[in-house]
């Protein structure tokens, strides 16, 4: 409108938002068949073009072996891999209720945590469950007599499985101190090639860092790992009556090749009630 009645908008003052300059003012101007001057007091507005940034700068490091054996392993998983999940809701009640009895009986370096149980009573349920704890290797599978737990830590160049050999022989505070040598070993970078490969089984748990469900992915040639949820009070319903329990979700990744969907629930089922009965893992 300016443009077609020659007006010069730097002659306009704007009544619009942040003094811009809108409809009226021009219609306004036109009214009263000449331009409206900008009042003295106010200053011309003057607009800057934003900062504009062009690419991320960035560095590259060298990929460690370790990085690089992780990798490839767990692009192998992805692919050839026909992988289903099952999820499943465990009260953790009770085996809250057993950490806190150990816990109360030995030293501070000693005490157990929530992910140790959860270790050993995947171990006993595994070798319950022979296809749970085998892998598939073309001609034939092959079935582990003990479960080896391969246990996920996270370090600096990323997830690694440091292995706790036998899980199902040992108990609780055996397992615990093992993998607290394990993981201090893997953040340190000294790790052995030959306790942290060859785990039957693995373990993911990411409850610690807020994290309600998630899938985890297979490391060959393994035929299953659990992602470990953290515990919540939830509401749930008990003989009628509203109650509130410490409900913890556990989703299984299984290879398809070696475990059916029957199978994967009926090791669930185990797993489930070794934490929800724990003295079931003592008898």
């Amino acid at each position: 409108m300016a443009a077609e009645n020659a007006i010069d908008l730097k002659t306009i003052a704007g009544t619009g938002p942040n003094g811009r300059i809108i409809k009226r003012d021009i219609e306004e101007a036109l009214a009263g068949g000449g331009q409206l001057q900008r009042p003295e007091n106010q200053p011309a507005r003057t607009f800057t073009p934003s900062t504009v940034v062009g690419a991320s700068a960035y560095t590259d490091e060298t990929t460690s072996k370790m990085r690089q054996i992780i990798a490839s392993r767990l692009a192998e998983s992805i692919g050839p891999i026909p992988t289903f999940y099952l999820t499943i809701e465990i009260e953790m009640d009770a085996c809250m209720e057993l950490r806190k009895s150990v816990n109360a009986s030995v030293s501070e370096d000693q005490k157990i945590s929530v992910n140790d149980i959860v270790v050993k009573a995947a171990a006993m349920a595994l070798v319950k469950h022979p296809f749970a704890n085998s892998s598939y290797q073309d001609k034939n599978i092959r079935f582990y007599q003990q479960a080896d737990i391969g246990v996920a830590v996270a370090i600096d160049e990323g997830l690694i499985t440091p292995v706790i050999r036998g899980a199902n022989l040992k108990g609780f505070l055996e397992i615990s101190a093992e993998i607290k040598d394990l993981a201090a070993k893997a953040k340190a970078k000294k790790l052995q090639p030959e306790e942290y490969t060859g785990a039957t089984f693995s373990i993911s748990n990411l409850g610690m860092f807020g994290i309600k469900e998630f899938t985890a992915i297979i490391n060959p040639p393994e035929a299953g790992i659990l992602a470990v949820g953290g515990a919540a009070q939830t509401p749930v319903v008990r003989d009628g009556a509203i109650v509130v329990r410490s409900i913890m979700n556990v989703t299984m990744s299984c290879d398809h090749r070696v475990i059916d969907g029957a199978t994967g629930a009926k090791f669930l089922q185990t797993f489930k009630q070794n934490l929800e009965q724990p003295a079931m893992m003592l008898a």
